[in-house]
C-alpha cells in the first residue's frame, strides 16, 4: 500500500510538472522579424524588445530570429511566431495567409519611406532627381527576394520607367539577401549598382561603414508606405480578451531612445492594414503576389 501511494504520488509530481510546463509554454508570446541586416545587429536590438515587451505586457515575450524573409513569414503562418516585424509586402504576404491578421504600428519614418538606387564610382553615373535610364546595361544587385525597399519598389520603377523586366535590362541581376551586403557589394564593385533601404544607407553613413569615393546614391524613388508590426488574428484566443489591442499600446507607447534608435525609429505611430494596399496592388502588378 505505502509503495503504491509513492508511485501514485510520483506520477502526479511528474503530471503536475508536465502540466506546468505545458501552461508557461503555452504562456510564451513570441515574435520575429525580417532579416533585412546582419544577425549579431538583430539580436541586439531584438533582445532589448523582448525584454520590454514582457515587462509591459506581463507574459513571457521571447525574439526568435530567423533567416530570410521567407522564414518569417512562414513562421507567422505556422504561428510559431504571434507578433512580427515585417516590411510592407512581407508583413501583407504574412496577414493575406492568417485571416484576421492585422498591422499594429509602423515606425513614424514608415509612412515615407524610401528606397536608393547606389552606384560603384567607376560607372560614372551621376546623381538625378530623373530616374537614371543609362544604368541600363549595368549589373544590379537587390536586396531580399521578398523586400519592399530592396526588391518590391526599385523593380517596380524599373519596369515603369525601362518598360521591361529587370532580367532584360541589366547585364547581371543578383539579390545580396539584406540591405547591409547590397551597400558593401556595390562598394567593392562586384555589382555596378544596386537597391537599398533608405534609412540602412544612412545609419552606416554617420557610422562611417561608407566610403562615398567608391560608392554614391544615385536615385531616390518616391515616398511608399513600408514596415510595420503584425500581429495573429488569433491571438486574443489564446492570451485573453484584447491582448492584441494592448500589444498595440504598448507598442505605440515606446519612448525609450535605447529601442527606438535599435530601429532607428523617432517613435511608433498608428497603422492599419488599409495604409498597405499600394504595396499590395504593386505587388500583384509586377507578379509578386498571385
Amino acid at each position: 500500500m505505502f509503495r503504491l501511494f509513492s508511485v501514485s504520488k510520483a506520477l502526479c509530481a511528474v503530471l503536475l510538472s508536465f502540466y506546468v510546463s505545458v501552461v508557461q509554454s503555452n504562456d510564451v508570446f513570441t515574435f520575429t522579424a525580417i532579416p533585412d541586416q546582419d544577425e549579431t545587429r538583430l539580436q541586439q536590438r531584438f533582445g532589448k524588445v523582448a525584454d520590454y515587451l514582457s515587462k509591459e505586457l506581463g507574459v513571457t515575450v521571447k525574439y526568435i530570429p530567423v533567416k530570410s524573409y521567407a522564414a518569417a513569414i512562414s513562421a507567422f503562418r505556422n504561428n510559431q511566431v504571434q507578433l512580427a516585424w515585417f516590411g510592407g509586402l512581407s508583413g501583407v504576404r504574412a496577414r493575406l495567409l492568417v485571416p484576421g491578421s492585422k498591422s499594429l504600428a509602423q515606425g513614424y519614418e514608415d509612412q515615407f519611406f524610401k528606397t536608393y538606387l547606389i552606384a560603384n564610382s567607376k560607372t560614372g553615373l551621376k546623381t538625378s532627381q530623373a530616374f537614371p535610364e543609362d544604368i541600363t546595361g549595368k549589373s544590379f544587385t537587390f536586396g531580399s527576394k521578398g523586400s519592399t525597399s530592396g526588391r518590391l519598389m526599385p523593380e517596380f520603377y524599373v519596369r515603369e520607367h525601362l518598360n521591361a523586366a529587370p532580367q532584360e535590362v541589366f547585364r547581371r541581376v543578383g539579390f545580396s539577401g539584406d540591405h547591409s551586403r547590397t551597400i558593401s557589394l556595390v562598394q567593392s564593385g562586384a555589382y555596378e549598382v544596386g537597391a537599398v533601404n533608405y534609412k540602412v544607407w544612412e545609419r552606416e553613413l554617420a557610422e562611417g561603414k561608407i566610403d562615398t569615393s567608391k560608392v554614391k546614391v544615385i536615385w531616390s524613388t518616391p515616398e511608399y508606405p513600408d514596415y510595420q508590426w503584425s500581429i495573429r488574428g488569433d491571438v486574443d484566443r489564446k492570451y485573453g480578451a484584447g491582448f492584441s489591442q494592448k500589444v498595440q499600446a504598448v507598442l505605440l507607447a515606446i519612448k525609450q531612445p535605447e529601442l527606438l534608435q535599435a530601429f532607428p525609429r523617432q517613435s511608433f505611430v498608428l497603422a492599419e492594414n488599409s495604409f498597405y494596399q499600394p504595396i499590395e496592388d504593386t505587388a500583384r502588378k509586377i507578379g509578386l503576389l498571385d
